[in-house]
This record gives structure tokens, C-alpha cells and sequence, in this order.
């Protein structure tokens, strides 16, 4: 989340400080319609020039490491040490600074990275928010391969844009943006088949809750984090849906957190732990600011 209102921001994330300060943001979410159990929280510290602004995440080698994408273009590969299944402790092993297509260090504008999504072959492929368009990578360090930009994405508002990006088992890629509904004021979904780009179907917004990160779990489906900014601070919420030939069926909300829960949640990975349960990892965007915390927030899934 980059450039939004500052004084939105500020007074929202100043309230939510005062409030988990206060002793108010509770161990579980405030939920209305919550099915996901609360794990544990853990709260990630590193004093590097790299560290901060973390919007997409994977979990992999069965949680004990992790992969995870700043909005300033760095993509950090680290190691997750659980006690009793919970986090305790996190080791940044590698960072890099992508790359343009061209070989130059992206900055800026076209810098804007935010959905993550990795192939069996071990590419990473990464959606961008500012100029909207997806590319590979196939290892952290090379140039980027841009996909073909359809002129959908062309059309994109240059902040509300590719926010998400998910892999389903076939290896198609899945995006949708942050705030740009289509003429039927429904959520655009694009999926790309390793030819071409289509739009296969569109989710339903409900409230003020915005797409934020993607995810297809081991069973399947197709799982979509959103947040919600108030003045009290972050809201969350966790959907889910059945992909099916005719489109996605059987919605189900497992997760809706009351203001300053948790911290501002950017980033989701899905997976099976040692014990077979599944799990949601969550990762919190700072936006750089020391009134913000990078947060990893964990919930069992119902199946």
C-alpha cells in the first residue's frame, strides 16, 4: 500500500498503536463470522535499509522457510524457527533488488511490487501496482521476463492496480486489482494460461473491504485476503471460494477481524503443516513507519 492519504494513514495506524498498546487488540480477531483459529502473532525486527513494506509472502519446506516481497522491489528468502508450531524466531538468508527487463535495479514508480506468486520450477513471478503488468522471474537475480500487458491493464488506476497474484496446480497465474471494479461493480479476475491473458469470472466486493493478496491452498481453492482502513486502525478478512468450470461457488468468509486486531495484513500463503492442518500465514505491510510493526499472523482453516 504506497501513497496513499497521508493523514488517513497516520491517524489510522497512530490509533491502532495506541490501541494494541492499550492492551486492546485481542489475542483473537474480533470476528463476526470468523471459522479460522488463532494460532500466534509474531513480530519480525531486522535493522536493514531493505526491511519493511512486506505485501506478499510464500511458506514453503513445510513452514520452517519462507519467501517474501517488499513494495520497493526486494524479494527476501529467510528461515522460519517454530517452538510448539509457533514462530519463534525469523533469519533473513538472501535479499534482492529486482530487476527491469532491461537489467537496471527497479526503483520508484515501476518499482511498485506486490503479488507473489512461485511456479514448480521455482520461477517467481511478481505482479506490479504501478505500471499493472506481471513477469518472471527465474531466479531472483536475472532480468525480468514481462508477460504481454493486455490494454485491461493498461486501463488500471496506476495505485489501485495488480495487488495480488496466486498460482493455481495447473501453473496458471491468477490477478486481480486493489480498487477498480468493472462496469458491473464487480471484481475483475484475470488469469493468464502461459499464452495469453483472460478474464475467467469476477468475485464480489462486500463493505469496505479491499483485495489485498491471493492464494490457492493444498486443497484446491482459491483463497482472497482483504483490508479494510479505519480510523481505529486495520481491518481483515478471509474468503474462499470453490473454482469450478462455470466460475467460483460456495463463498465462505473464514476470517473478520474487528479494528486493530492485527496490523495492516498485505500478504497470504496457504499450506499444510507437519500435522496435516491447514494453515493461513499472514504477513503486515509497516509502509516504513516506525507507529507500524511487520507482523506474521497464523489461523488453522477449516476444511
Amino acid at each position: 500500500m504506497r501513497r496513499r492519504s497521508a493523514i488517513k494513514l497516520i491517524l489510522a495506524v497512530a490509533a491502532a498503536a495506541g490501541l494494541a498498546a492499550a492492551g486492546y487488540a485481542a489475542s483473537r480477531p474480533l470476528a463476526e463470522e470468523s471459522k479460522a483459529q488463532y494460532l500466534s502473532s509474531y513480530t519480525w525486527t531486522l535493522k536493514k535499509p531493505w526491511f519493511g513494506g512486506f505485501s506478499a509472502l510464500k511458506i514453503t519446506d513445510g513452514g520452517s522457510a519462507m519467501v517474501v516481497l517488499s513494495d520497493r522491489s526486494t524479494l527476501v528468502t529467510a528461515r522460519i524457527a517454530r517452538r510448539q508450531g509457533r514462530i519463534s524466531g525469523i533469519t533473513a538468508a538472501s535479499a534482492h533488488r529486482l530487476r527491469a527487463s532491461t537489467g537496471k535495479t527497479l526503483r520508484g514508480f515501476a518499482g511498485d511490487s506486490e503479488g507473489l506468486a512461485i511456479a514448480p520450477d521455482g520461477s517467481r513471478y511478481i505482479s506490479f501496482e504501478g505500471a499493472a503488468r506481471v513477469a518472471r522471474y527465474r531466479r531472483p537475480e536475472a532480468p525480468a521476463e514481462v508477460l504481454p500487458r493486455p490494454k485491461a491493464f493498461r486501463k488500471l488506476p496506476p495505485n489501485k492496480s495488480l495487488e495480488t497474484l496466486a498460482i493455481d496446480s495447473r501453473g496458471r497465474l491468477y490477478t486481480l486489482p486493489e480498487r477498480a471494479f468493472d462496469k458491473n461493480g464487480r471484481i475483475p479476475v484475470w488469469r493468464w494460461n502461459g499464452r495469453r491473458w483472460s478474464r475467467p469470472f469476477s468475485l464480489p466486493p462486500r463493505g469496505g473491504f479491499l483485495p489485498v493478496d491471493a492464494d490457492f491452498g493444498p486443497d484446491g481453492r482459491f483463497y482472497l485476503l482483504e483490508r479494510d482502513l479505519t480510523l481505529l486502525g486495520f481491518r481483515s478478512r478471509l474468503r474462499r471460494w470453490d473454482i469450478t468450470a462455470a466460475g467460483p461457488v460456495n463463498e465462505t468468509t473464514l476470517l473478520l477481524t474487528g479494528p486493530g486486531t492485527h496490523d495492516n495484513l498485505e500478504g497470504l500463503s496457504v499450506w499444510l503443516d507437519g500435522t496435516g492442518r491447514m494453515r493461513a500465514t499472514m504477513v503486515s505491510d509497516d509502509n516504513f513507519l516506525p507507529v507500524q510493526r511487520t507482523e506474521l499472523v497464523e489461523y488453522a482453516l477449516p476444511r
